[in-house]
């Protein structure tokens, strides 16, 4: 293996292995601690779900030797996690009170199949705001570190990428 294809192995595989961490600490801290994400928590998850896979693809074609194919997934994986800072960074700010969120933003709840079911759901159902942060270190919400480490990931893919 030349050196670019070094390169852009390490890329892909150190984005997967940080991407696949990320939506996994996100699902603990759901299901394990019991934070219930927003929908805009759950819209950020999206490029994780996307680009972790392609980012293992892409390690791999560079493993064989494929580099054009493994820079054009990484182009695409970078993309995708720049969209995810972008839209970790607007949920950051719609809970400091920069900006409003969506007005939808009510939480990930399914509708009821029957009127009867309308009543029950509204008894236990737990609205989840966008903006208020259920957690935060540092001053930092969930939404930050995500705006965080996507920025980092894509920096990581075009780094690689840019890399002869």
């Amino acid at each position: 293996m030349n050196d670019a294809s070094e390169a852009l192995f390490r890329a892909g595989f150190l984005i997967f292995a940080v991407a696949a961490l990320a939506v996994g600490g996100a699902l603990v801290f759901e299901h394990g601690f019991g934070y219930l994400p927003c929908m805009l928590c759950l819209w950020q998850r999206w490029p994780y779900y996307l680009g972790a896979p392609l980012a293992l693809v892409a390690a791999l074609l560079a493993w064989s030797g494929h580099d054009g194919a493994a820079r054009l997934l990484l182009v695409i994986v970078g993309l995708m996690f720049l969209g995810g800072a972008g839209l970790g960074a607007y949920h950051a700010g719609v809970e400091w009170g920069f900006w409003p969120g969506p007005t939808s933003c009510a939480g990930a709840n399914a509708a009821p199949t029957s009127a009867g079911g309308l009543l029950d759901q509204m008894r236990t159902t737990r609205i989840v705001p966008c903006d208020a942060a259920a957690w935060r270190l540092f001053g930092i919400s969930l939404a930050g570190y995500n705006a965080l480490i996507a920025a980092g990931l894509t920096a990581v893919a075009f780094a690689a990428v840019r890399r002869r």
